[in-house]
């Protein structure tokens, strides 16, 4: 293996939890985070030249991985509507196995597949605890812009959570 793949390689494993959290967002089976994966690190092999360094690798991941989930998304939802079964989207284990936490989550999670895209990449960042400088970078907006769409994503999954809770 060359010295770039090798890099390249080592980078995708250390990080390779992000890949993962953005097919989660995006998918609701194993098959398509399977295959959205692999598209993601297929892509990211393919724009790897023009990974400067300018940002941390982090924040490059992010954007291609993003990008990469909401391009096929779109293709396939222009091909095809799918059902969405809130139940299978997640599966989540706690050790202290709080129904009502996990209840909360779920429906979090069936809140964020209900946004928009950007919106769900938004999140996605903002629940990884990243600044808002770093999620502005990785989503090509301005700071201001991140923290006023965030506050309004914020309203909209309140609004959204409500509605399914009734």
């Amino acid at each position: 293996m060359d010295t770039k793949a090798k890099i390249f390689t080592e980078l995708v494993e250390k990080n390779q939890g992000i890949i993962h959290k953005v097919c989660r967002i995006y998918t609701d089976e194993k098959e398509s985070h399977d295959d959205l994966f692999q598209e993601i690190v297929l892509q990211l092999w393919r724009s790897y030249d023009s990974f400067k360094g300018d940002s941390k690798f982090s924040t490059w991941m992010y954007r291609v991985s993003l990008n990469t989930a909401i391009t096929l998304i779109r293709k396939k939802t222009k091909s095809k509507e799918t059902d969405f079964n809130e139940a299978q989207f997640i599966n989540l284990k706690s050790e202290d196995k709080d129904e009502f936490l996990e209840e909360r989550i779920t429906l979090l999670y069936a809140a964020i597949r209900l946004l928009n895209d950007v919106e769900r990449a938004l999140v996605l960042l903002f629940l990884e605890d990243l600044p808002y400088k770093d999620i502005a970078e990785t989503l090509g907006i301005s700071e201001v812009n991140a923290r006023v769409k965030m506050n309004r994503v914020k309203i909209k999954l309140k609004e959204i959570m409500s509605k399914m809770e009734q």
